[in-house]
């Protein structure tokens, strides 16, 4: 019954338009949440104000008196404090601001605050601020943002001035503005200050030993680098190799070697194997969810942070680490809201704490291997099932596979699908080819022009314009190391232990050549690999799934109602993102249909409960 009633008030958001899904989703990931802010979200969400919005005793000169900071503040200079800071109540675990926002002035009142910042992906504590102490000193005066997030350990009162109000202030109490910048000096050369803490040497929390030419052992870099986890790749080459490793050195047979920071060693483990010795999530904690949310890209992520923050049991699961094809996307330049661009790996990051911070169930390692559609329930690797009220599709796209001897043998040696970040630092120096015409490409080709000594661009087509963006197009020109190959193939590729040289024919020839080559990137597009899910979920020939008015055009759909816009031929199951039949393959696109996803989610949960369904 709770449930019933939960979804209820949040009914009204089944009836937003793409514009109020957007604005609330701006909201969400600016993480806006002083007064206006938390109206607005109110507005679109249906969800009450906040108690300390009303009904709440507002400050006082009185109130502000007793703040050390303020003691030799005029009564004047108080009254115009208390006129314009913001007086927030924090409950237990509530931010009241987070890494990388801008600079402002926090009074703690009442309560006590913490700093907190990510380490090897878990977030830890650093410094606490209790009642009477502040926090922004270092940024105001500095003018940097914030370098840490602070949050409540219990219910607590702070007051916040921006930092063009407490400019204001500082200019008309110089005395207030030089003790807040004697503590700013203190708080970062002091003896538990930040210079101490940036200069501090944290121990890897993994050591990996195996080869610099190994599949087994680009995977495990790739798992660990996309699951935030600090590692040191020690390859048996290397000369200070012993002095890096805990005992003696492994025998090159025994494959990748993995060894802990307790000195656990693991040979060549499974993925799940590691994420449970490193403390991941990877076990459900209920047998029952609201909605189930299988693929941890950007439309899984953003399902995630919508369902979590509208009250449903939500669980991501996800088969190795968040992110999807998009995290390993050097640079995504054209997103909204990132001026200078952002990494994918990043965006995720981003996007995966915040979905935990409103509560998401996160599960890494764990593949969704069939759909039960009679139970309605999606079973996991282990045959464990997890019954699903709804469920999300998000599960993204692979890499599409080139047909050329040799390849299968060289991959993870010298030839790679995709290309991530961690990638660049084995391409210093080399002479490297990117096959591919799309943005991914082109991202790519431009990361890598920073390391390699040159970059080649392999296109079957006679133009970039066709397939890619212009923005990167005028890059690409405007690198002196770049080189653009039109109406070019590859059609074979040597070496032994790793790639060494490719051969190159232009269509409509028959003439090859060879040229020398240190890294192979393909980015040729992307297939549906939805082969798990059952006959019930109509999906085109190659794969891609259905929805919508789609389904209905197929004759799949059995239900009286028209199917909602992201509705598989299977009700109350969805599907987003690029997995999902559709022309638009974009980060932005599967961000915004992931947080449709959970509207679409609300209003059938609501037609259940009112037996409609």
């Amino acid at each position: 019954m709770g449930n019933d009633r939960r979804h209820e008030k949040a009914g009204d958001c089944t009836r937003w338009s793409i514009w109020q899904v957007f604005a609330a989703f701006i909201v969400e990931m600016t993480d806006i949440k002083y007064f206006g802010a938390a109206a607005f979200h109110g507005t679109l969400t249906g969800h009450c104000l906040p108690m300390w919005i009303a009904g709440r005793t507002m400050l006082t000169t009185d109130d502000l008196r007793d703040f050390p900071f303020f003691s030799d503040l005029s009564t004047e200079q108080l009254a115009d404090i208390a006129k314009h800071a913001a007086d927030i109540s924090l409950e237990t675990g509530q931010y009241a601001a987070h890494r990388g926002e801008d600079p402002a002035f926090f009074a703690v009142l009442s309560g006590q605050l913490e700093l907190t910042r990510v380490v090897d992906g878990v977030e830890q504590a650093m410094f606490k601020r209790p009642a009477g102490q502040m926090y922004g000193e270092v940024q105001l005066t500095y003018g940097v943002q914030f370098i840490a997030s602070v949050r409540a350990t219990e219910p607590t009162r702070v007051l916040r001035l921006d930092a063009k109000q407490y400019a204001r202030l500082a200019a008309d109490a110089p005395e207030f503005a030089r003790k807040v910048r004697e503590l700013a000096e203190y708080r970062i050369t002091g003896p538990t200050g930040y210079q101490g803490m940036a200069a501090e040497q944290r121990p890897p929390q993994v050591t990996l030993y195996g080869s610099r030419w190994g599949d087994a052992c680009l995977g495990f870099r790739e798992f660990l680098n996309r699951n935030q986890i600090s590692f040191d790749w020690v390859t048996p080459d290397e000369a200070d190799a012993a002095s890096r490793w805990k005992g003696p050195l492994p025998a090159d047979a025994d494959g990748p070697v993995l060894q802990t920071a307790d000195g656990t060693t693991l040979a060549n483990p499974s993925f799940r194997e590691l994420a449970e010795r490193l403390g991941l999530h990877t076990e459900p904690e209920e047998a029952e969810y609201d909605t189930v949310i299988i693929g941890g890209g950007p439309a899984g992520l953003a399902a995630a942070v919508y369902g979590a923050s509208e009250g449903l049991r939500t669980i991501l699961v996800e088969c190795q680490a968040p992110g999807g094809q998009a995290g390993t996307s050097s640079r995504i330049e054209n997103y909204l809201g990132f001026p200078h661009g952002i990494s994918g790996d990043e965006l995720a990051n981003r996007a995966l704490h915040q979905a935990g911070r409103l509560g998401a169930e996160i599960v890494v390692t764990r593949r969704a291997v069939r759909v039960d559609a009679e139970r309605r329930a999606v079973i996991l690797d282990g045959d464990q099932s997890l019954i699903a009220r709804t469920a999300i599709i998000a599960t993204g796209v692979g890499w599409r596979r080139l047909v050329v001897e040799g390849f299968d043998r060289l991959t993870g040696k010298g030839i790679y699908y995709g290309a991530a970040r961690s990638e660049a630092p084995l391409m210093q120096g080399l002479d490297i080819h990117l096959i591919g015409a799309g943005n991914s490409a082109g991202q790519a080709a431009l990361f890598f022009a920073n390391h390699a000594r040159s970059v080649t661009l392999l296109v079957r087509g006679d133009s970039l314009e066709k397939s890619m963006s212009q923005y990167l197009i005028d890059q690409l020109r405007s690198k002196s190391n770049i080189k653009v190959a039109l109406g070019c193939e590859v059609r074979g590729v040597h070496g032994t232990d790793h790639l060494a040289a490719i051969d190159i024919v232009e269509r409509g020839g028959d003439a090859t050549r060879q040229e020398t080559c240190g890294g192979l990137f393909v980015f040729i597009g992307a297939d549906a690999e939805t082969g798990w899910l059952p006959a019930e979920i109509a999906r085109d020939p190659r794969g891609f799934v259905l929805t919508g008015p789609d389904v209905r055009a197929a004759g799949q759909w059995s239900l009286d109602r028209d199917p909602y816009l992201l509705e598989t031929s299977l009700p109350g199951f969805f599907a987003c993102g690029d997995v999902r039949f559709g022309p638009v393959k974009r980060v932005a696109a599967a961000v915004g249909e992931g947080s449709m996803a959970i509207a679409f989610v609300h209003q059938y949960l609501r037609e259940v409960a009112s037996g409609r369904q």
